[in-house]
Formats: structure tokens, C-alpha cells, sequence
């Protein structure tokens, strides 16, 4: 190749080189140029849609401070469906829906039923019955018959004397008569269902314990004061203040026990029991003297209370203001035919068909009040005002 030929060659690549070259200049500029502006753009639009949600956020903020509205679960997740949260779900577009609640959540708003399991305490709970019944302060016989059959001194004339030699003695004379106590029965009964009875923890224990203490309570009314039975307060003899009628000063309810043990001194009988009611009891516990010194110091001893050597039984059997001193264990017996039975039975009327089991408490008892002079009745009041000094 000339050297001609050759020059023009290489003028012709140097002027290629050199638009090639100014031409990826323009274009390289024009790319940052381009970019520039579209980072400009991007950073703008993003910068804006940020203060949006940032203004959006602070006023939700506010409005949420002001009102103090709590949000809960349930209209929280309403309020996320209503807003679109599963519509890609429901037309196909995707199989899962994701979507943010932000709720108050209380025990109270979202938990229905028992989801916080309680304890449970073991047993039922409920007043006690009474410490002490009446069939336990008398002597108690058992009996194979319906009737208690005794015999008691109905009169007696005593004509012993002195009588002078070779003098007829004067006659004496006695009545015997046979007293019958009928055999009584007291009872009550329960009808419950299969299903209560087998699915209610230790319910056979609790009827067991607590229905016969519910009948003894029965009884103990029976046994003072019921006409079946023949009471011991409706056969005692009335308290009379005999020599110390109108002779005591201020009268009080210590006063009257002290005229009623003489009562039944008068006629050889040595009390072993006073029957109070509670609310006299404390009250003669509060009796004060003229020093204020309490009078329970003085006729009050021991864990049991005792006056004057005499126990003192608290029941609520009897009523309030009232009293019963005596000797219990000797003036009257409890004669017990049928103890006190918890008896259950599927065979009564339709238990079978309908799924129900009857219950039964019952007792069969007779009561034999011999010496009613060995008792003492009374109330408080009227015992007191025939006491006191006019």
C-alpha cells in the first residue's frame, strides 16, 4: 500500500475515533443527566408520600389521645375486612391474605366462656349446724316396738306417823299408772336425677352429712316443745319465785336461775342442765354489780360454762327469753326405734323411667317424760318482774 493511500486511511479512523468518542461523551452525559433526574423524581415522590403518612400518623395519634378510645380485637379485624384486607383473596390473586390489626385487648371485650381456667376449691361450704342436740344431754334406750310403755306414781298419801302403843297405824295410800309413748317417725326425702347424683362430686357424701343434722334440728323442736312427741317444756312445771317473790332488788337474769335451782331443791332435785338461748346467755355474761365488776367472775368457770356448778348448754332450739333448768337425766329418756338413716332408691314411683333416685332421711324416736317436776320453765321477763321488789 502507497503512503497515499495509507495518510488518507489513517485520517479517515482518526476522524471516526473522534465522533465515536464524542458521541459516548453526549450519550454518557445524557445518562447521568437522565438519572439524575429521575433520582430527583424518585426521592421527591418518595419524600411525599412519607410526610403524607407521617401527617396521616400524627393525626391518628391525636385523634386517638383526645377521644381515648380503646380498640378492640373483634372491630379491629372488622374494620381490616371492610378496608379491602382479603380482596386479593377472594378474586383469585393470591392464596394467602396478610394484613395488621393493632387492638386494645381485654379478659372483659375478647374472651367469651371460660378460656382463664379458675381454681376450684374441693367440697360445698356451707353455716354449721348446731354444736350440741338435745337427744344428747338425755339418757337414750333403744326399742324393738312401736309403743314405750311406763309405769309412774300418779299419787301417793302418806299417813306414817307416830302412833302410841297398842294405837292402830293410820293407812296409807299410792295410785299407779301406765303411761304409753308412741313411737313417732320424722323424716323428709330428695328426688334427683341420675345424672346430677353420678356427675357431681362427692354430692352422696354431702346429703349424707348434712341432711340427717337437718332432721336432728327437727327433733330438737319436737323433743321441747312438740305435741307428737309430748315436750319436755309443754309437761315442766311453770317457775314459780315462791319465797323470793318482790324480795330481790333490780332483778336480773342470774337472779332467776338462782330461784330456779331452789325450785327444784324444794323438791329433792339436783339440776345438772340450765338450756339457754345464746343471746341470754351473753347477756348474763355482760351482768355487772354495783362496782361494775362483771358477775361472770364470780358464777364462771372453766372452757364450759358453768353456773353455780351446773352446766350451761347453748342451743337455738329454744327460743330467746326463754330458759329450761333441770335434771335432764332423770326426768325424761329418748327411745330410739329407727336411727337416723340415708337411704337411696332407684323403685319409687317412676324413677326408673324418668332417671331419678329418691332419697330418704327418716328416724323412728318416742320420748318418755317421767318427772316433769324435775324440769323448771320459763321466761326471763316474767320471772324477773315476779322477783322484783315493788
Amino acid at each position: 500500500m502507497n503512503e497515499e493511500l495509507k495518510g488518507q486511511i489513517d485520517n479517515i479512523t482518526k476522524s471516526i475515533d473522534a465522533k465515536i468518542e464524542k458521541s459516548n461523551v453526549e450519550v454518557v452525559n445524557s445518562i447521568e443527566v437522565k438519572a439524575s433526574e429521575i433520582v430527583k423524581s424518585e426521592v421527591a415522590e418518595i419524600t411525599t408520600k412519607f410526610n403524607e403518612r407521617f401527617d396521616a400518623f400524627e393525626v391518628a395519634n391525636k385523634k386517638q389521645f383526645n377521644s381515648q378510645k380503646t380498640v378492640s380485637f373483634k372491630s379491629a379485624l372488622k374494620d381490616a375486612l371492610e378496608n379491602g384486607a382479603i380482596d386479593g383473596l377472594k378474586k383469585g390473586h393470591s392464596q394467602s391474605a396478610r394484613f395488621e390489626i393493632k387492638a386494645d385487648m381485654t379478659v372483659g371485650a375478647d374472651f367469651t366462656g371460660e378460656v382463664i381456667a379458675a381454681d376450684r376449691v374441693p367440697g360445698y361450704k356451707f353455716d354449721p349446724t348446731r354444736p350440741v342436740h338435745i337427744r344428747q344431754l338425755l339418757s337414750i334406750g333403744s326399742t324393738q316396738s312401736d309403743v314405750v310403755r311406763y309405769v309412774k306414781e300418779s299419787g301417793y298419801t302418806n299417813a306414817a306417823a307416830i302412833t302410841a302403843e297398842g294405837a292402830t297405824f293410820a293407812q296409807s295410800d299410792f295410785d299407779m299408772t301406765a303411761v304409753n309413748a308412741n313411737v313417732k317417725k320424722i323424716g323428709t326425702y330428695f328426688r334427683i336425677s341420675e345424672e346430677m347424683l353420678a356427675d357431681t362430686p362427692q354430692l352422696t357424701s354431702y346429703l349424707s352429712a348434712r341432711a340427717p343434722e337437718k332432721l336432728l334440728e327437727v327433733e330438737d323442736a319436737n323433743i321441747l316443745t312438740g305435741n307428737d312427741l309430748g315436750g319436755i317444756i309443754n309437761s315442766a312445771p311453770a317457775f314459780a319465785a315462791g319465797d323470793y317473790a318482790d324480795s330481790v332488788e333490780s332483778a336480773n337474769q342470774f337472779d332467776v336461775i338462782v330461784a330456779s335451782l331452789n325450785q327444784l331443791a324444794l323438791l329433792n332435785y339436783n339440776a345438772d342442765t340450765i338450756l339457754l338461748n345464746p343471746t341470754d346467755f351473753h347477756k348474763i355474761l355482760l351482768l355487772k354489780d354495783t362496782t361494775n365488776n362483771y358477775l361472770k367472775d364470780q358464777v364462771y368457770g372453766g372452757l364450759t360454762p358453768v353456773f353455780m356448778g351446773v352446766r350451761v348448754v347453748l342451743n337455738s332450739a329454744i327460743t330467746a327469753g326463754d330458759f329450761l333448768i333441770g335434771n335432764f337425766s332423770v326426768g325424761t329418756q329418748l327411745w330410739v326405734r329407727q336411727g337416723v338413716n340415708v337411704e337411696f332408691f332407684r323403685e319409687d314411683g317412676t324413677n326408673v323411667r324418668d332417671g331419678f333416685v329418691t332419697v330418704r332421711v327418716s328416724e323412728r324416736i318416742a320420748l318418755t317424760n317421767y318427772l316433769p317436776n324435775a324440769f323448771v320453765k320459763g321466761t326471763f321477763a316474767t320471772a324477773q318482774a315476779a322477783l322484783e321488789t315493788p
